[in-house]
């Protein structure tokens, strides 16, 4: 009976109305200003504009404009380009082949239900532009407007017609801030197009026509432009091309990850997944990588008819995506130290107060005579073959100081860079024919706690090929028989104590290979040329010039860098001259 009862008092099922279903559906497309933003200047682009400016005021909350020199809409084309599911994008109802960037026609309209929309347009062949106007759904006849040929687009009080939503915005420096975000990856996409941004009457990038080169330069900033390494690559169908930074310049997050596929920005889990995969080896847990990369492959391979804001793909292949992404940056981060840019130092002038007791000069508080923990050493004349120049000192018993023929100041951390090394050789070694064992002449015992124990003696095997030959010796301890040849009289504990805990850390679900390859940085860590030890000139050199040899020996096995590189001029500028 309480059943029935209850059934009773459902409503009834209805049709919603066309206002309601219209902001539903904009709640879909259109989260945000930025949203907006991005839809209409995907418009713009698929129209063939060639130069596109945007303007927006209190983060696109109060205004957004959009304006464009594109092809127009004809006047009696207005009032279908607001209507819902009404588009020129596709020819057919075959939804495998498309080539623009919007195609569902949902962008106007759900902007017009959203907001208030005015659309003013011109066709190359129309005697004078038209504009509608839409607000909160409800649309305005056609009129006679003053204007170019081309587009603009004005969006006013967004989320007037939805007031709970708009109580959903965070400030308008944050939806600026998207905003941007959002108009930088299409202008990225888009070399060919000239972008220029305002923000609250300043304008943020004015960008003319460029080449993909100088407009990754232009957007991702001076510091980036000067360490990026060029990507091309091909599987196939299949064609990647652009630019990533070196391991030794990265971020907290992913918002300096332009990923770009047949000229549309998207924040694909593929793409996501296969930089994250390149770039694990070289660079330190918790940091991101900076990439500009444009992947086109033929538009059957893929469906992008995936999500309302058409930022997630399907692959046919995406074993194949993956596999040429992690290939091609792979291959472009293993430069050697002579051929990767090397990180540089940020310097700021030192700026003197003068003293009131005799004007003009500077005082320091320096002391006199502060104590150096350096080792000099007889400066070597640098050859211009080697780019990390000659050793002329050790300071502090763990930094080399070097100088190259291009008079550059080279510091190297000579841990770091011997424990790169010492990582590839095992590398090298576990991939040609596993590493070679070095007995030792009797037997450790370690200690661990019985979990770790028994995780360790689980994976015995696999660490066998890595040169480390352990086995169960009874609850909580296991015997290590063997070590990596490579790495000297290491002691046992520390190392399978070292290891224990990764293995803690990586849990289960790290694939083997992953977990493989941390052992490895593991090792090359205990095996390294310690901070402390003094080195002879030889010595100094020779690590030089491995490194110059070495893959990836820009930073080492945890992504810390293993040198930095000063020029002349950085050091005139540090010293104010």
């Amino acid at each position: 009976m309480l059943a029935r009862a209850r059934r009773c008092l459902l409503p009834a099922i209805r049709v919603l109305s066309a206002s309601v279903a219209n902001r539903i559906a904009a709640g879909e497309v259109i989260e945000r200003p930025a949203a907006a933003v991005k839809e209409l200047v995907e418009n713009a682009l698929d129209a063939g504009a060639r130069r596109i400016s945007v303007a927006l005021t209190e983060g696109g909350i109060a205004a957004i404009e959009v304006t464009d020199d594109g092809h127009g809409i004809g006047s009696d084309e207005l009032t279908l380009a607001i209507a819902r599911h009404a588009t020129s994008k596709l020819e057919d109802d075959d939804l495998v082949r498309i080539a623009t960037l919007g195609f569902r026609g949902e962008a106007l309209p759900s902007i017009g239900a959203a907001a208030r929309l005015s659309i003013t347009s011109r066709s190359r062949a129309a005697p004078h532009a038209s504009r509608i106007r839409v607000e909160g759904g409800q649309a305005f006849p056609v009129e006679p407007a003053a204007g170019g040929p081309g587009t603009r687009v004005l969006v006013t009080d967004f989320f007037f017609a939805t007031p709970a939503r708009r109580k959903f915005l965070k400030h308008p420096r944050t939806e600026a801030e998207h905003a941007e975000a959002a108009v930088r990856r299409l202008a990225l996409a888009a070399p060919a197009v000239a972008f220029r941004l305002v923000s609250d009457g300043r304008t943020l990038f004015d960008l003319p026509t460029q080449d993909a080169a100088a407009r990754s330069a232009a957007l991702l900033g001076p510091e980036v432009a000067a360490r990026l390494i060029p990507v091309a690559a091909e599987r196939g169908l299949l064609r990647l091309s652009g630019f990533v930074a070196a391991a030794t310049l990265t971020r907290a997050t992913t918002a300096w990850q332009f990923l770009v596929v047949n000229h549309r920005p998207v924040a694909d889990p593929v793409l996501q997944a296969g930089v994250r995969v390149a770039y694990r080896p070289v660079i330190a847990d918790g940091r991101k990588p900076i990439v500009a990369l444009h992947l086109t492959l033929p538009l059957e391979e893929l469906d992008v008819n995936v999500h309302p804001a058409k930022t997630e793909l399907r692959f046919r292949d995406p074993a194949s995506v993956r596999a040429l992404l992690i290939g091609a940056l792979t291959h472009a981060l293993g430069g050697s130290a002579a051929t990767l840019p090397p990180p540089r130092l940020t310097l700021t002038p030192l700026r003197p107060s003068p003293s009131a007791s005799a004007p003009g000069f500077a005082e320091t508080s320096l002391p006199l005579a502060a104590p150096l923990a350096a080792r000099r050493l007889e400066p070597a004349s640098p050859d211009p073959a080697h780019p990390l120049g000659a050793g002329v000192a050790q300071v502090f018993g763990t930094y080399i100081i070097a100088v190259t023929a291009a008079d550059e100041l080279v510091l190297v951390d000579q841990h770091a860079a011997h424990e790169r090394l010492t990582h590839e050789m095992l590398r090298a070694q576990h991939l040609e024919h596993g590493v070679r064992p070095q007995p030792l002449l009797l037997p450790a015992v370690v200690d661990l706690p019985e979990a770790d124990a028994a995780r360790i003696a689980a994976l015995g095997p696999a660490l066998e090929k890595l040169g480390l030959q352990l086995e169960p010796f009874g609850p909580g301890a296991v015997l290590v028989r063997a070590l990596p040849a490579l790495l000297g009289p290491a002691e046992p504990a520390p190392l399978i104590r070292d290891l224990a805990e990764e293995f803690a850390e990586s849990g289960e679900g790290m694939a083997l290979a992953e977990r493989l390859d941390r052992v490895l940085a593991r090792l090359s860590c205990h095996g390294s040329i310690r901070a402390g030890r003094r080195l002879s000139q030889s010595e100094m050199d020779a690590l030089l010039r491995q490194m110059e040899a070495t893959p990836r020996a820009g930073t080492c096995s945890h992504g810390r860098p293993t040198f930095l590189k000063l020029s002349r001029a950085d050091l005139e500028r540090l010293f104010g001259r």
